[in-house]
């Protein structure tokens, strides 16, 4: 059988180097047959050690490099099979205080790919966020519902996945793309929820929490997102977008107070602060297509997922 040869970019990053640990780690993807290729600049959250412990090292190739350098883009999408796209600046509170770096990374970089992709008839799946809906009181967003971006990011990510279904409606360009809902797991740099309240908790420091705590997120675990993408790939329709979560719906104050409990500590390290700017109150998606056109579910809920977790992190520090 051929080599099966795989870009990831943004490989080093929380939902990339979880996606290659995965597909080397599943054995109903033939990974003996997969070669990975890792594209990541090494930004502050890219860390090549979330790389370490792979079961087949010697079939993954990191390349330090930036989608935004097209020479290189196109050399690295010509010698591969399939693009996973994840590479992209990724935190709303950075996007406020410097939303030029999102353009550039998210749409130009993404511009990049697509134009690779096009050029050597690659298929190429962009990896987006439920966060271009933007936030809603009471519905649940499928596929065709309005984009409705609050942040400089959740913009940049919008304008990546337009770019996108132009170029499938206009040059036929083979791509699909994901929305996803809020990752937890392993490997997540710790300036995201969960990780950071861990390692407050951990160190007996103050946990800040935005507002009054009451924004509502739709969380799933990061494996169970990485089996969305890999099923996405082999099995999504061209030009279709699909959602992933409607997994655990649950207020920020809540997950903080469940990781006290089980990090056996108490609510007085709870710090209330300033809301953030624009800040959505309620994400949730629904994922019925993804279930009914890739045979896609959840297995694994925060209730019994978090402990797991926190143990992790804890072994980090």
């Amino acid at each position: 059988m051929d080599m099966r040869k795989i870009l990831v970019t943004g490989g080093a990053g929380f939902i990339g180097s979880n996606l290659v640990h995965y597909l080397q780690n599943q054995s109903d993807l033939n990974s003996d047959q997969l070669e990975i290729t890792v594209l990541d600049a090494l930004t502050y959250a890219g860390n090549i050690d979330n790389l370490s412990g792979l079961p087949q090292p010697q079939k993954m190739h990191f390349v330090h490099g930036d989608v935004r350098d097209w020479g290189l883009v196109q050399k690295l999408i010509q010698e591969s099979d399939e693009i996973f796209h994840l590479a992209a600046e990724s935190h709303v509170d950075r996007s406020i205080t410097n939303p030029g770096i999102f353009i550039e990374t998210n749409v130009q970089g993404t511009l990049n790919i697509l134009e690779a992709s096009r050029k050597f008839s690659k298929r190429v799946v962009l990896v987006s966020t439920d966060e271009v809906y933007g936030s809603l009181s009471t519905d649940f967003a499928d596929e065709d519902y309005p984009l409705n971006p609050s942040s400089p990011y959740s913009a940049s990510k919008a304008s990546a996945d337009l770019l996108a279904i132009s170029f499938y409606k206009t040059f036929g360009l083979d791509v699909i793309i994901t929305r996803c809902s809020n990752n937890y797991g392993p490997r997540q740099f710790p300036e995201k929820l969960i990780p950071q309240s861990i390692q407050k908790i951990l160190k007996r420091e103050r946990i800040p929490v935005y507002g009054n705590g009451q924004n509502i997120r739709d969380w799933i675990h990061v494996d169970d997102h990485c089996a969305g993408l890999a099923l996405a790939m082999n099995r999504g329709k061209s030009g279709r977008i699909y959602n992933f979560g409607d997994v655990d719906k649950t207020t920020n104050i809540e997950i903080v107070e469940c990781l006290l409990e089980i990090l056996g500590e108490s609510s007085n390290l709870i710090e209330y602060v300033e809301d953030r700017l624009g800040h959505d109150f309620r994400y949730a998606i629904n994922s019925s297509r993804s279930k009914n056109e890739l045979d896609w579910a959840p297995s694994k809920d925060l209730s019994t997922s978090l402990a797991n977790v926190a143990a992790w992190y804890s072994g980090q520090l």
